[in-house]
């Protein structure tokens, strides 16, 4: 980490974009492995999320001018940093914030869509918080979280930037807050509907430790310290992945289908939230409630609507609600036994069982739609070299639909983990990216105060 703080730190000074005069203050936000949970998070599940050692940095300074001027060191497609600007005016409107669907237009233009991450936070400050800004900035980020492959690089572009800027404007906020004002601004600017453990990943993470969050709907919970005996990874499929793609959006939709027609039943078992409802309860009682596929017209006629805030049915669609539903509802049980195991035994008969719970995740997924050739390849490739080899199982990541794959393994494995690598590419021409170790959440790291 001291590396990348380095780097950082030198590329500040060697870019020329600060004033010389006034301190810059920077953050840094990790990525996120999920390790389990995924996207059961919506419906109240626990998940259990690992932190990446890649990170992104955000370095801010207020400015009189009523300007956000913002510069990102990862380039655009052609190689070249990507820049935008705003004055501080365009996000009022008679003397009170704009509202979101006002702020998501200011990004329609696709080739300004990752500004939406960094504005967005200044508007949920803004709304939220009741903030007002009459101080602009100069915001510079850099990062080494890889985008597109499933690793929450949006979530820690924001953490990064949102905890720079309260600690630039001296703005108190608890980490926890912090999250949450960034899912916001990712669900309600950037116009993607995530859950929230990336964010609270990403800001409450510690290193060497799963976060383990119960999203009903932000309960953080003891970590989880990853036993001496077992090591994760991160393989990167090359197939790229957005919360904000279609598949993701109809099977998020379709489980609060579900939950919907469970709730206005006399079999609801919720309390609120589907993960609650128990595969017994959900063997039993509830499948039968629920059709295998329902138009959303037929839905929207019979239930008028969901109660989720960042997703709308669509008539026109088709869904697979009893898939769906299920899939939280079995997720969440496997991760309360993935968490008891971690906590409680050790040795063989742990990872494998470990490995089963990882695997059986997986397949759902792949039930739900969200599964993906170059993912699917992966996880066929840890169970084909199996516990001789040091690895127990392999599951999906995130939103699915391709992204990363998460291993399990024992801590001598990274030889094996080095093989798949060799053996994906000769199958598929690409070379995986491997995530290995963790870092410090944006609270554990703090902030920084840098003079030019």
């Amino acid at each position: 980490m001291n590396d990348d703080l380095t780097a950082f730190v030198d590329a500040l000074k060697f870019t020329g974009f600060f004033d010389r005069r006034t301190p810059v203050l920077l953050s840094r936000a990790p990525g996120r492995l999920d390790v389990m949970g995924g996207i059961a998070d919506y419906s109240g599940s626990l998940v259990l999320q690992r932190t990446t050692a890649e990170a992104t940095f955000a370095a801010v300074q207020r400015t009189e001018r009523a300007l956000l001027n913002i510069v990102s060191l990862s380039p655009d497609g052609n190689g070249v940093p990507r820049v935008f600007a705003l004055p501080l005016e365009a996000l009022s409107k008679d003397g009170w914030p704009i509202g979101y669907t006002e702020a998501r237009r200011i990004f329609s233009n696709s080739t300004d869509g990752w500004a939406a991450y960094v504005v967005g936070v200044f508007i949920s400050l803004m709304r939220e918080r009741g903030v007002v800004f009459t101080d602009g900035a100069k915001i510079l980020i850099s990062s080494r979280v890889p985008e597109g492959k499933g690793v929450a690089s949006s979530a820690a572009l924001e953490v990064a930037t949102l905890q720079a800027v309260t600690s630039a404007f001296g703005i108190l906020i608890s980490a926890k807050e912090i999250a949450i004002l960034c899912q916001i601004a990712e669900n309600m600017v950037a116009g993607a509907p995530c859950g929230l453990m990336d964010q609270m990943t990403s800001a409450c993470g510690e290193i060497d430790s799963l976060l383990a969050l119960l999203c009903q709907p932000a309960e953080l919970q003891e970590p989880v310290r990853i036993p001496g005996e077992i090591a994760f990874w991160g393989l990167d499929s090359g197939q790229r992945h957005a919360v904000s793609g279609s598949d993701y959006t109809s099977v998020r939709t379709a489980a609060f289908m579900g939950h919907r027609i469970l709730e206005l039943s006399n079999e609801d078992s919720s309390g609120g939230y589907l993960a609650n409802v128990t595969p017994a309860e959900f063997t039993t009682e509830a499948i039968s409630l629920l059709p295998d596929q329902m138009t959303g017209a037929e839905f929207l006629a019979r239930y008028s609507g969901t109660s989720d805030s960042v997703t709308t049915v669509d008539p026109s669609r088709t869904y697979s609600i009893r898939q769906a539903t299920a899939h939280p509802v079995f997720e969440n049980d496997r991760v309360h036994e993935f968490r008891r195991l971690l906590m409680s035994s050790s040795g063989e008969a742990q990872r494998v069982r470990l490995g089963e719970l990882m695997l059986q995740s997986h397949e759902s997924y792949s039930a739900c739609g969200l599964g993906a050739h170059g993912t699917d390849l992966i996880v066929k490739l840890v169970r084909a070299a199996g516990t001789e080899a040091g690895l127990y199982g392999a599951r999906i990541t995130g939103g699915g639909c391709g992204g990363t794959v998460a291993i399990l393994g024992r801590p001598d494995a990274g030889s094996s983990i080095a093989e798949i690598v060799v053996k994906y590419r000769s199958f598929t021409g690409y070379t995986p990216y491997v995530f290995s170790g963790s870092s410090p959440g944006a609270a554990q790291f703090g902030t920084r105060t840098v003079t030019m």
